[in-house]
C-alpha cells in the first residue's frame, strides 16, 4: 500500500460517511478524494477510473451548490425518482459501459475495461442521483461497491478494496438513514 492510496482512501471515506449522513461537507472531501484516487487509478492503468474521478471532481461542485440550495430558501429534500428516469438511466449506463470499454479494450492497455467501465458508468449514475438527493443513488452504490471489490482487489489494491467492502455496508446504511428522512418528510406532507 501506499502513500498515495492511503490519503486517498482516508479522505474519501470521510466524504463517503458524510454523504451517507446526508451532510453537505461530502462535496468538498470528496473533490480531494477525487483528485487523489485519479492520480492512483491513473497510475495502476485503471484509466475509466481515472477518468470517473475528474468527472467526480466537477460534480462535486455542482452536488456542493446544489445540496447548498444556491437558488432556493432552504436545503433541497430527499426525492424519489420515477421508474422511467431509472430505465433511462440503466439503459445509458449498459451503453457506455459497452462504448467506453470497447474503447478501452481495443486502443490501452486497460485492466480489465469492461468491469472498469460499468464502475465508471454506474459511478455516475449514482453520482446523478446523489448530486439531486435521490432516495435511488444508495442501490447503484451498492452495484458499484459490489464491481469495485474484486475489481480493486485483483489491481492489488488492497486497502482499497477492502474499504469498497465497508464502503457496501455504508451505503446499505446510508439508504436506510435517507429512507428515513424521506419517509419523516412524506408524513409531514413535504
Amino acid at each position: 500500500m501506499s502513500p498515495l492510496e492511503f490519503a486517498a482512501n482516508a479522505v474519501t471515506t470521510l466524504s463517503i460517511v458524510l454523504a451517507a449522513r446526508n451532510h453537505v461537507a461530502t462535496w468538498w472531501t470528496g473533490s480531494l478524494g477525487c483528485t487523489l484516487f485519479g492520480v492512483l487509478f491513473y497510475q495502476s492503468q485503471l484509466y475509466a477510473d481515472a477518468t470517473l474521478q475528474a468527472l467526480f471532481l466537477l460534480s462535486s461542485l455542482w452536488g456542493w451548490w446544489y445540496w447548498r440550495g444556491a437558488l432556493a430558501a432552504a436545503p433541497r429534500p430527499i426525492r424519489r425518482t420515477g421508474w422511467r428516469l431509472l430505465l433511462g438511466l440503466a439503459v445509458a449506463a449498459a451503453s457506455l459501459t459497452w462504448g467506453y470499454g470497447s474503447l478501452l479494450f481495443h486502443h490501452t492497455q486497460a485492466f480489465m475495461p469492461y468491469q472498469d467501465a460499468a464502475v465508471m458508468s454506474l459511478s455516475l449514475v449514482a453520482q446523478g442521483l446523489l448530486m439531486t438527493r435521490r432516495l435511488e443513488t444508495w442501490a447503484f452504490w451498492l452495484l458499484v461497491n459490489t464491481l469495485s471489490v474484486p475489481l480493486f482487489w485483483q489491481r492489488e489494491l488492497h486497502l482499497t478494496a477492502v474499504l469498497y467492502a465497508a464502503y457496501w455496508l455504508n451505503a446499505w446504511w446510508g439508504g436506510w438513514r435517507w429512507w428515513r428522512q424521506w419517509r419523516a418528510l412524506q408524513g409531514q406532507g413535504a
